[in-house]
């Protein structure tokens, strides 16, 4: 039996979560590309930011420039405190915009906890994956962290599907 938004939206906050740990500003951006497609109970459609055109554009640009920003050898450490807290703050409120598809308050709260929490597993796990995968094949960091981008990805689209 499928389960529907209400049921499921835990299991999506903490992925989307943990998206916000590999890419801080990815959660949202896949959140303005599948604005369109939201069920009209989904209450983040109506967010400000989502509801402007600029604002989606805005979200994806920051998504697609932290893609690129991440390969760059004078970016800082995702596990630095001001970074970890940046992206527990993001992955917060991705989880707070998915709870937004549950009843009352209390999937709210729980879709924000678990969109930190996930966001703190995915800074740390993708951190460690990351630099071991680097060591064990000997490929340069970008080349890695394509791979990473691509996990971010396709977590993304699965924490973001409406179907």
């Amino acid at each position: 039996m499928k389960k529907s938004l209400n049921e499921d939206y835990t299991s999506r906050a903490l992925t989307l979560g943990i998206v916000g740990g590999l890419r801080s500003q990815l959660p949202m951006a896949a959140l303005a590309l599948r604005r369109g497609s939201a069920p009209a109970s989904a209450g983040w459609r109506e967010w400000p930011i989502l509801r402007s055109k600029w604002g989606r554009v805005a979200l994806v640009a920051a998504g697609a420039g932290e893609m690129v920003g991440d390969k760059l050898p004078i970016t800082p450490s995702r596990l630095e405190p001001k970074a970890l807290l940046g992206r527990i703050a993001f992955g917060g409120l991705a989880g707070a915009a998915i709870g937004t598809e549950g009843r009352g308050t209390q999937p709210l709260l729980v879709g924000i906890l678990l969109g930190a929490v996930g966001s703190v597993a995915g800074s740390f796990v993708g951190y460690h994956v990351r630099r071991k995968l680097g060591q064990w094949t000997g490929l340069p960091d970008p080349v890695v962290a394509l791979g990473e981008d691509a996990t971010a990805i396709a977590l993304a689209a699965h924490a973001t599907r409406l179907d």
